[in-house]
């Protein structure tokens, strides 16, 4: 009887430890963070040749400074928060207006689009605050601001309400006009409830864009946070380290909204898991 060949066990792959995603990510964002603060850090070395430097910082300044500039937090969010109730406001009449038939409401909208969106926003501002006094229109900085802001963002938030009320089904505007319902009834209560729902992320999206945008008011001496930090760190020479000092604010405030977002959007997100079930 013929042995039979003995089989050697073949050696096992040594197992690759496997990081969850969400750790790697975190760890990632460490050293992200780390080789920031080290750019930062006024450290410098050589390897060979090469020559490391990094930025140095006046940290007196910024210590010392830091609650002056801060103050401007608070005027940036209520420019942010009043500019962009406006525009939404106008968004929604401008869109309106373009899918309306009514040629002198489609045609004043339109130009008022073009106009906003083909002009630069720090141009905007200084109109609105130098040039409307010579017709008798005298704005304060603040009301200034926030018309500047207002009118650019409407121009371009317009089109996301458009694409968001084209996006409602046209089959259930033709049930509402089954129902005897009126072209605005249906409108406010079929179209634009299910728009706004679509439209929200953008919305968001546009507000944090806006709240860093304030810094433009500075040209014109509103109190925000770039201004506070001119005002600080040009007597000083220390510009730089007073605009690190803004940048940070924007930084945290972007952040902060961010998540703010993400937290509606999932909220919105469940509500509309929960519809379809039931």
């Amino acid at each position: 009887m013929a042995s039979r060949a003995s089989k050697l066990p073949t050696p096992s792959a040594p197992r690759r430890l496997r990081v969850p995603f969400r750790t790697a990510l975190l760890i990632w964002w460490c050293i992200w963070l780390a080789l920031l603060l080290f750019f930062f850090s006024g450290v410098q070395f050589s390897i060979g040749p090469i020559q490391i430097r990094t930025i140095v910082l006046n940290t007196n300044f910024i210590a010392e400074f830091w609650p002056f500039i801060s103050r401007g937090v608070l005027m940036t969010l209520q420019l942010a928060l009043v500019s962009i109730v406006c525009a939404s406001t106008l968004a929604l009449l401008a869109a309106l207006a373009r899918l309306s038939r009514v040629a002198p409401l489609n045609s004043l909208a339109g130009l008022y689009i073009s106009l906003m969106r083909g002009t630069p926003l720090f141009l905007q501002f200084l109109f609105i605050y130098a040039a409307l006094p010579r017709v008798g229109l005298i704005f304060d900085a603040f009301t200034s601001a926030a018309i500047a802001l207002s009118l650019n963002y409407g121009a371009y938030m317009s089109e996301i309400f458009r694409a968001g009320i084209q996006a409602v089904g046209r089959g259930q505007t033709e049930a509402a006009y089954a129902l005897g319902m009126t072209p605005w009834q249906t409108m406010r209560r079929i179209v634009l409830p299910q728009a706004f729902r679509i439209i929200t992320p953008d919305i968001g999206n546009q507000f944090i864009a806006m709240q860093k945008d304030t810094s433009l008011a500075s040209a014109i001496g509103l109190g925000e946070l770039m201004q506070l930090a001119r005002q600080a760190g040009n007597p000083r020479q220390a510009f730089f380290e007073a605009l690190i000092v803004a940048a940070l604010w924007y930084w945290l405030l972007t952040i902060v909204f961010s998540f703010g977002q993400s937290l509606l959007e999932k909220r919105m997100a469940r509500s509309d898991r929960h519809q379809e079930q039931g």
